[in-house]
């Protein structure tokens, strides 16, 4: 494994920016994984700005689950990979596990929706440490706030919270961004 870092904050704390300019920095290719699924008019113009910062040279994988596929493709040359962002991934996953029916859901079927998601964070960090990528995680810090009155919001914080945990320990770097000021907590 080269590196991976992760890089935390609230929203509009600079998140991305700061992982941009890291991932400008560095020598080779960039891949920039996008997990977003743009359903409104809001997203899609945050989509838009997103992609107008970045440099016409990277490529962008968009996708939130099998990200090890990203390392199948030899004709795509990276040594970089910048993910963003992790809570819209477990977004996605949540959503995609548990249909229309997620106040059904019980503790064990929570329980294996974590542990799906979490395999899924570190299968594609074994392919990206197998492979020698350096990986650069953007996520929202979560749980700074009051309990969430709705179920669906409590387990998001909860394995949101958990999945930034295990990325920080299996990250060689942390950053907490705050008003667009990184600071290094790792």
């Amino acid at each position: 494994m080269k590196n991976i870092v992760l890089i935390t904050g609230g929203a509009r704390s600079g998140k991305s920016t700061y992982a941009e300019k890291l991932a400008k920095e560095a020598k080779g290719g960039v891949l920039y994984i996008a997990t977003s699924i743009p359903f409104d008019d809001e997203m899609k113009d945050r989509v838009k700005k997103h992609k107008e910062r970045r440099p016409n040279n990277w490529y962008t994988f968009e996708g939130y689950k099998d990200l090890k596929q990203v390392f199948c493709n030899e004709k795509v040359h990276f040594d970089l990979i910048l993910l963003d962002c992790v809570t819209i991934m477990v977004t996605n996953l949540m959503l995609e596990r548990s249909g229309d029916n997620f106040d059904e859901l019980n503790n064990n079927d929570i329980d294996i929706m974590e542990s799906e998601i979490l395999n899924e964070i570190a299968e594609f960090i074994d392919a990206a440490d197998k492979n020698l990528k350096t990986i650069i995680f953007v996520t929202n810090e979560l749980g700074s706030g009051i309990v969430p009155e709705y179920k669906m919001a409590r387990v998001f914080r909860d394995i949101a919270g958990r999945v930034n945990q295990y990325i920080a320990s299996r990250s060689q770097e942390v950053y907490m961004v705050v008003c667009g000021i990184p600071v290094k907590i790792k």
